[in-house]
Parts: structure tokens; sequence; C-alpha cells
């Protein structure tokens, strides 16, 4: 399906929870946030009626996102019942790795393609000031089993701030040590409308966007940098995605309405 500006969209962001088990400075707020009600939530029952909708529409793609979509309670069961969707060609997941050990086998048993790691140092005390308290020995231990169970490409969203690259450097090595593909990212800001085109890969150029992205509490967003969203329980699925095709921005502004940890980033 195309937008107004002749943009092919084919790639749905679903965010499923709001929720993280870490606390990173440009994500989530120190103390803990207003999170939604679980009731708000969608279930997966209506996720997997959104991405069958979607999917005759022209999407092709789908991404669960977060929070941190490893902590939403059966999260397999999901990537499972997404997977049944016929027409679906892709399914990858954004996530910290910290739990990442225990579940990357069974994602990929259940259909998960492919993952990004969030990972911004490779210095453990670094690392744990930046999520306020992770280990990022967990994250190692994520991606190594990411890697034995078969997800393809491994990807590495490095978030960079400002000039500062000697850890980012760091981090291109151990990627280039473990096969893995680095993407550099800007740190952005949702209310002062600042975001850069990922070096490594396309995300921030509005020129190619073919996104629309899925709120866990059911709002289908045109763009990461807007305050438009379409609720689909109250608009019915097909026609909140119409809208938020029709009303796509040609590129982003500003968002005075989510935070990344309630948007997926």
């Amino acid at each position: 399906m195309l937008d107004r500006y002749k943009r092919e969209i084919s790639y749905l962001r679903i965010s499923v929870t709001d929720r993280c088990n870490l606390r990173c400075h440009y994500c989530m707020p120190e103390k803990d946030p207003a999170l939604l009600k679980h009731s708000d939530i969608l279930t997966f029952e209506e996720i997997q009626q959104v991405v069958s909708v979607a999917v005759p529409l022209g999407i092709t793609k789908i991404r669960l996102t977060g929070g941190e979509p490893l902590v939403r309670k059966d999260i397999i069961k999901l990537v499972s019942m997404i997977a049944d969707v016929e027409g679906v060609e892709d399914i990858a997941m954004t996530t910290n790795a910290t739990m990442l050990e225990k579940f990357a086998v069974p994602l990929a048993k259940a259909g998960l393609h492919r993952i990004n790691i969030s990972l911004d140092t490779m210095d453990a005390d670094n690392f744990r000031l930046i999520t306020r308290g992770g280990d990022i020995h967990k994250v190692f231990r994520g991606i190594a089993a990411a890697k034995e169970a078969g997800l393809h490409p491994i990807k590495i969203n490095c978030v960079v701030k400002g000039d500062d690259r000697q850890g980012a450097e760091k981090v291109r090595e151990f990627g280039l040590r473990e096969g893995l593909e680095v993407r550099f990212i800007s740190e952005m800001d949702l209310q002062t409308g600042h975001f850069g085109i990922v070096e490594g890969g396309s995300g921030g150029d509005c020129r190619q966007c073919n996104r629309l992205r899925l709120t866990s509490n059911g709002k289908m967003k045109p763009c990461l940098f807007s305050d438009l969203e379409y609720d689909i329980r109250e608009l019915g699925i097909e026609k909140a995605i119409e809208m938020a095709l029709v009303n796509k921005p040609a590129k982003g502004t500003v968002n005075m309405m989510n935070a990344f940890h309630n948007i997926g980033g």
C-alpha cells in the first residue's frame, strides 16, 4: 500500500508492552513511569487480528517491540500466533537481550526470524550506569543464545550521544568479531524532534519510511515523531490503518504524547 507521498508501506512495528526490566536514561524515567493498566493493553488475539487485517493491505514485515517485549507473559505464544498468519514474510524483535538466553531457542521455534539487540557500550560499569543497574554479561549470553538458535541476522542497536564515539567504536569492533551487524543511532528526543538517519540502516530517513506503528494500547501511529494516532478499538482495525496511511506526514516533527518506552522506539 502507498501513502500520499508514494512510499510503499509494508512494515508494522507492534509494541506489546510499555514495561521494561531496565531503566535506560534515554528511554525510561529514573522513577517508575505512569504505566498502562493491564486491561488497556492489547490482547494476543487483538494483535493477531491486526496482523491478519494488515497483511492483505500490504504489510509483510512485523517487528515486536516494547518496552521490553520479553517481559510480556507468554511472548512465545504471540510470536507463534503471528507466524500462523498467512502472508507474514518476516518477524523480528527488538530487545535488550537480558532475558534472551532463556527465550532465544523457543522464539526461533515459534517463528521469529531475526533480532535487534540494544547495546551502547562494552564496559560493564558504563552499561550499569546507562541502564541504571543492568548486567552486561546477560546481554552477551543472550547474543550467544541467539546465534545458537539460528536467529539471523543479529543486529546491534548502539545509541550514540552527541559526538561521543569512543564507546561506540568498541561496540563496532565487537560486532566484527562476532559476525553481528552494528548500527549507530543518534540519541533521539521526541519532544524536541531531534532524530537522524541510522548509520548502517535506513531508520530516520523519512523519504524511505515504510512503516506504521501500533502502541501496546491499540493506537495506530503513522510516524514516531508525530502526535497523530488512531484507535483500533474505536475505529476498527482497517479504518485506523487507512487513516494512519493517508495522514502519514512527509517527515517527522515532534511527539508530545508518547515516550520511547510506550511507543517502541
